[in-house]
């Protein structure tokens, strides 16, 4: 039997956002031809609004996510994306007390790393111009994928451009276009038609949550001088318990800011421009100092109220045909900032899978490269799965401590002793929760394994705690007969070291 001779994939990505557009990138540095397909209009138009997205909202953009940028091999690109951003130190937590405003910050990391904010249009601008540079890319906006065949290998998208006319004897239907490819890359979105069409043929466990959080934009302006109103090298929150209100700065010195609330608040709020005013004077003091009345009453009725959805799912991936990547994948709650990170990591991870399975081995026959591909996507799946899951849990966990946790002795306590740990004593490996997530590369699911060791050591410490009690009590109970009773001072103890322990240490020694 004749060898079939080499030639070049072809890849169709479906979505033109950060994440579709760094896999084109990568495929494209391999020799894939590759097509992108978006839905909306070309993202670099200032005209076109992202679904489910306001114009400005920033992105934290941690190591996670510069890794895999950097993987590329664009270091031009990646140094023009980092050019924009604007380090986070910590977060910077605003309180009133006996009418005094006061703020506290608190570092993310005792070396100095810092998050980034970035702009999500500039972001994807950079992509798309570094994209349109590439000659073995092509990119096809206003189009909406309508079909998909992973047998045949075959895709369909209307044309949706502004202008277009439609077919003769319909309302509203555009002629489709068909496009082969040899395999198909679904980045498109929490609500992708990608992942329904792949669900058609691959058994997946589907699980999508929408928790009871509704988000709306606001803005902080710059000053009258030109400058922040705010520092602008930390994440700002303003907890309120059941909600919350953060602001992330901006290169233009303003600031992108987020209500996150309960739906029973929105409508409350809804109600009269008066409860507006007088939820946030209450709950998010010297905001009102930030943003004009008239503009917070504008921003609140004009931006939209939307709804934060939390999806997992497996597999990623149908035969060596289709895989899905980034919220197509696994929607994460924004509370980690690592929706971003998770799905540009989700790139990097696929394909250094198929550079493992020379899946790009020119010399392959076709049939020899799909085997290859089959593996380094059925790898990509048990790996990432796991990993998604995993920071899905985290970021929900993430917004009790970002709304309340924060500001509690006890989540301070933690954060004080595991920071004193990995500064001082380093050979220990001691790290955070949040320093594991944000400052490292490290597997999601082993960061829960660390830090629930590390949660077993420092329940050893809490038991030594308690043994240390009982021994004070009973020396106490001995010399002061009558005045201390060793039972009771015993049920305080545990019962103070009980709640600590569910507070500070949520993840439990398990």
């Amino acid at each position: 039997m004749a060898q079939e001779s080499p030639r070049k994939q072809k890849v169709v990505i479906v979505g033109a956002g950060p994440v579709g557009s760094l896999a084109a990138i990568y495929a494209a540095a391999r020799g894939d031809d590759v097509e992108v397909y978006e839905l909306r209009g070309d993202l670099r138009d200032p005209s076109t609004i992202p679904l489910n997205f306001t114009k400005s909202i920033n992105l934290a953009l941690s190591e996670r996510g510069i890794s895999a940028l950097k993987g590329s091999n664009r270091d031009g690109m990646v140094e023009k994306i980092l050019n924009d951003a604007i380090p986070m130190h910590g977060r910077m937590i605003h309180g009133r007390d006996d009418g005094r405003l006061w703020e506290a910050a608190q570092v993310y990391d005792v070396h100095g790393q810092a998050i980034n904010s970035v702009d999500r249009s500039t972001l994807n601008n950079v992509l798309l111009d570094e994209l349109e540079r590439t000659p073995n890319v092509k990119l096809f906006f206003n189009h909406k994928l309508t079909g998909a065949d992973f047998h045949s290998n075959k895709a369909w998208f209307e044309r949706r451009a502004p202008g277009d006319t439609p077919l003769p004897g319909t309302s509203n239907r555009v002629p489709e276009i068909q496009v082969s490819f040899d395999y198909l890359i679904g980045a498109d979105g929490a609500h992708s038609a990608s992942r329904y069409h792949m669900m058609k043929y691959s058994r997946v466990d589907y699980q999508q949550e929408y928790i009871d959080t509704l988000w709306c934009e606001f803005r902080i302006p710059p000053s009258e001088t030109g400058d922040f109103r705010i520092s602008p090298n930390h994440l700002h929150i303003w907890p309120g318990k059941e909600f919350m209100f953060i602001a992330l700065p901006s290169p233009d010195k303003s600031f992108t800011c987020t209500l996150f609330a309960p739906a029973a608040h929105y409508a409350q709020l809804e109600s009269s421009p008066q409860k507006l005013f007088e939820s946030f004077d209450a709950n998010f003091p010297g905001v009102s100092d930030l943003i004009p009345a008239e503009a917070l009453q504008e921003q609140f009725k004009e931006n939209p109220h939307l709804p934060l959805i939390s999806l997992k799912c497996n597999p990623h991936h149908y035969g060596s045909n289709v895989v899905i990547v980034g919220d197509a994948a696994h929607a994460i709650l924004p509370f980690y900032g690592q929706g971003l990170n998770a799905g540009l990591e989700d790139i990097r991870v696929l394909f250094e899978f198929l550079d493992q399975h020379d899946a790009y081995d020119l010399h392959a026959g076709l049939e020899a490269r799909r085997e290859s591909r089959l593996a380094a996507f059925q790898a990509y799946t048990t790996q990432r799965t796991m990993d998604a899951h995993a920071i899905n849990d985290l970021s929900k966990q993430n917004y009790i401590e970002m709304r309340w946790g924060v500001n509690t002795p006890l989540y301070k306590i933690r954060k004080s002793v595991e920071e004193t740990l990995d500064l001082y004593v380093p050979s220990l490996g001691w790290k955070t929760q949040y320093a594991r997530v944000s400052f490292s590369t490290q597997r999601y699911s082993d960061i829960v394994k660390a830090v629930r060791r590390q949660g077993r050591i420092l329940g050893y410490g809490l038991a030594s705690a308690v043994i240390s009690s009982i021994a004070v009590a009973g020396v106490l109970a001995w010399r002061t007969p009558g005045r201390f009773s060793p039972l009771s001072m015993l049920q305080s103890t545990i019962r103070f070291l009980g709640e600590a322990w569910t507070k500070v240490f949520p993840l439990g020694p398990s």
